[in-house]
Formats: C-alpha cells, sequence, structure tokens
C-alpha cells in the first residue's frame, strides 16, 4: 500500500480532529472567547455552548425561574464567584451547575459574576409587601448573617424573594451536608437545628418578602 507523504497525513489528521471536536457541544478553544463577556457567556454559555446558558435556568434578566432556580440579578459578585468555584471543585454539588462552572475559566466566572451583580434586582407589581413583623423564627436563626430585612451582610447573601422551593432544598442540602461550602460550617449547624416544618416556615416567609438589592459591604 502506498503510503501518503507526511505533509498530506498531518493535513489529514489535523482534518479529522477539526470534525471531531466539531460534533460535541463545545466550541473550540479560541484567543476570543466570546469577547470573554459576562452578559455574552451568560447568554450563550461561552465554550460549553447553548445548553449551559445560564439564561436557560435563571432567566434573560437574572430573575430565577421562581421554583428551582434562584434569582442572580443585584447578588454580591463575590458570592456568585464563590459559589461557580464551589460548583466546579465539588463542594456545592450540582451536576449541571458542575458542568456550566467546569466549562468557564477563573477570569470568565468574574466576569459572569460582576455581569449578574450589577443586574437591577427585578420588582413584579403586585409583589407581596414585607411582613410588618418578622418572623421570630428567621430572627432567630438567619438575622445575624442574613441582616433584619434578609438583604444579605458581609456574611451572608441575599435571601428575600427567592424562591421557596429553592430555599428549602437548599437548607436540606444543609441538614445532610451535602452542600458544605461556607466557613466554619455554620449553615450546617443552623439548618440541622430546624425540624422540617421550621425549614418550609422560613422559606415561605422568605420567598414573600420583596428581593432587594445586596447592601455594600463598607
Amino acid at each position: 500500500m502506498r503510503h501518503l507523504p507526511l505533509c498530506v497525513s498531518r493535513l489529514l489528521l489535523l482534518t479529522l480532529l477539526t470534525t471531531l471536536a466539531a460534533c460535541t457541544d463545545r466550541m473550540s478553544p479560541s484567543d476570543d472567547r466570546w469577547g470573554r463577556d459576562g452578559e455574552l457567556i451568560a447568554m450563550s454559555g461561552g465554550e460549553g455552548g447553548a445548553r449551559y446558558a445560564c439564561v436557560s435556568c435563571h432567566g434573560a434578566r437574572g430573575e430565577g425561574n421562581g421554583f428551582d432556580a434562584p434569582r442572580l440579578a443585584g447578588l454580591p459578585a463575590g458570592y456568585l464567584q464563590k459559589q461557580m468555584e464551589d460548583y466546579a471543585n465539588g463542594l456545592r454539588p450540582h451536576a449541571v451547575m458542575r458542568d456550566v462552572a467546569r466549562f468557564l475559566d477563573s477570569h470568565e466566572r468574574v466576569r459572569v459574576a460582576n455581569h449578574y451583580a450589577a443586574l437591577p434586582v427585578p420588582v413584579e407589581e403586585g409583589s407581596v409587601p414585607a411582613a410588618s413583623v418578622p418572623s421570630a423564627l428567621y430572627v432567630r436563626a438567619c438575622e445575624q448573617c442574613h441582616g433584619v430585612d434578609a438583604a444579605g451582610t458581609p456574611l451572608g447573601p441575599p435571601l428575600a424573594g427567592q424562591p421557596a422551593f429553592y430555599l428549602a432544598q437548599q437548607l436540606q442540602d444543609w441538614q445532610v451536608s451535602k452542600r458544605r461550602n461556607d466557613g466554619h460550617h455554620e449553615m450546617l449547624k443552623v439548618a440541622q437545628a430546624l425540624s422540617a416544618a421550621e425549614v418550609v416556615d422560613v422559606s415561605v416567609y422568605l420567598s414573600q418578602l420583596p428581593p432587594r438589592p445586596a447592601r455594600p459591604v463598607r
């Protein structure tokens, strides 16, 4: 059998590798990386492709889906970046978010975090007003880290207006140590001290508070 010239063989191999790469949902690496813009990555999924676009679950303006995907708009950039890092390294287990985070490099995670942090907090017409009397359970278990109106503090992110199902799911994950990505395991201690009924009560209470932007860190 006649052997092909070395240069032709290399060309055929390069063509084959390029064709195989095109069969995946991940784009070939490039220096541009979609401009490395946080909004473009959020809208397109970056190199992960459309199936990993943030807007698929979190909405075009970071409003969340009202069920199991939280609002991202207006959350602190540092908090958002840390969550993506924790998804990528497994400290916060979630199959889809793990893949999304791993498709982004550290610089892209910063840009996506800054994009969502800069978005205005959505205010829905007819949203339920804040309770005039704070939940005693919230005051006891959550207020110290998440603030008097659940708008967040340097110790904890905003919780007001997040979906009740999502909040309850996170507390349940903390209870069984499935989620373990906070300092000194404070959330594990707090969550494990709550009964099943209290998990539901505090989650529903928080979901009924109007969402607020995080207070700036001083």
